[in-house]
């Protein structure tokens, strides 16, 4: 019984000691295991794909890539370009006006259509150099100072100034990376030999738009062009000349070359000699450059661009060509968008991208230029429906 009586006198001393530390010095008690912190597992990335507005028309696109609309009531929507800091601008000939599309809360649709220039005598190539923006109308070429916070824009001065049109009144731009600019004039006519030696070519200055000369000729209507990425070549198309037939003459894409001369009005296509014009002799093709590409007449082939997008990576250096669409032909063709796939310079084959456009002799819309924005999502303009689609995953 003492031992007992011991004992348990020992066990509460020992508890009153134990408690008297931990209320005073803090609790004693060893770890069995280091505590281990573990990582922090972020949120998954919630990535809303810019889909854009619904589309009501049939278009249809090869591979896993879905369209809607970006914006609308943008007249005749033809010219594309992104700005330095990500803003959509597009150009409406039409309407006289240049309008920029935002779309600050990156959701696909853009917020509004802010006309930055209006009243502009038909202004069609608009293009960004070192902040500016450069507006190409009908009978000038024009300079801006661009405020990308407040989205206006100030006239800087006028380059120079153009001849004026006729059948073809379209002046598009492009630049290469050492700030020469490229401008190209389409002809006055169907098919005949101009008076000004810039209509149905392309001039080229500096960035200053200081000593403005012929770069290319013999261009019939060259609405487009774009600069290679990888090479800094010019690659434009050319509408080939009408009232030949259903099948010929052959729209085309060109590679330009100093002071090369690329047939029109005498020839087309692979260097064939005009018989119906027969203006000079068959020789005189000899002398000129064949397209790089040849295109199914009356396509009508316009804006076009390489693809330089981590969305579309597995097409990276092909180039995407707009096919506007024929309006005098038996059967209608183009109205559609193609992928060239491009290899050194050399385009080795063709396939549809955006179809739909088109049913039967039914004509949807009309897509006119490409462009893409810095994440990488294909923007198409429509001048029929006065709109510009978004293309995304």
């Amino acid at each position: 019984m003492k031992q007992l009586i011991i004992i348990g006198i020992i066990c509460l001393a020992v508890a009153g000691v134990y408690f008297y530390i931990q209320k005073n010095v803090g609790d004693i008690r060893p770890a069995l295991l280091p505590s281990k912190k573990l990582p922090s597992i972020p949120p998954p990335v919630q990535q809303t794909a810019k889909m854009g507005q619904q589309i009501d028309i049939p278009l249809k696109l090869s591979g896993d890539y879905k369209i809607g609309i970006f914006a609308k009531d943008l007249g005749q929507a033809r010219d594309l370009v992104l700005s330095p800091d990500g803003t959509m601008l597009v150009s409406d000939p039409e309407g006289g006006r240049v309008i920029a599309m935002p779309d600050k809360n990156n959701d696909g649709v853009a917020d509004e259509n802010i006309i930055l220039l209006e009243g502009l005598r038909r202004p069609h190539g608009i293009a960004f150099f070192k902040s500016w923006l450069y507006v190409a109308e009908e009978d000038m070429v024009v300079r801006y100072q661009f405020d990308e916070v407040n989205l206006k824009v100030k006239k800087d001065r006028l380059l120079f100034a153009l001849p004026r049109g006729g059948q073809h009144f379209t002046r598009s731009i492009t630049f290469d990376k050492n700030g020469k600019m490229f401008v190209s004039l389409g002809s006055t006519c169907d098919v005949c030999f101009e008076k000004h030696p810039w209509i149905a070519a392309v001039i080229i200055s500096d960035f200053d738009g200081k000593a403005p000369e012929i770069f290319a000729k013999g261009l019939r209507n060259a609405v487009f062009l774009t600069t290679n990425p990888q090479t800094q070549e010019i690659w434009t198309t050319e509408m080939g000349r009408d009232f030949l037939g259903d099948n010929a003459p052959p729209d085309e894409i060109n590679i330009l070359k100093k002071s090369a001369n690329y047939g029109w009005p005498v020839c087309y296509g692979n260097k064939v000699y005009d018989q119906s014009f027969a203006q000079e002799t068959p020789t005189y093709c000899e002398g000129t450059v064949a397209p790089v590409y040849t295109i199914a007449a009356h396509s009508a082939p316009l804006g076009l661009k390489f693809v330089s997008s981590k969305l579309f990576s597995k097409w990276n250096g092909d180039l995407l060509v707009a096919y506007h669409g024929s309006w005098n032909r038996s059967t209608p063709i183009g109205y559609k968008v193609v992928r060239l796939d491009v290899e050194d310079g050399v385009v080795k084959s063709e396939e549809d991208f955006v179809t739909g456009f088109l049913d039967g002799s039914q004509a949807y819309g009309r897509p006119v230029d490409m462009e893409f924005d810095k994440s990488g999502y294909l923007y198409i303009s429509d001048d029929k429906r006065g709109e510009v689609y978004i293309v995304s995953p």
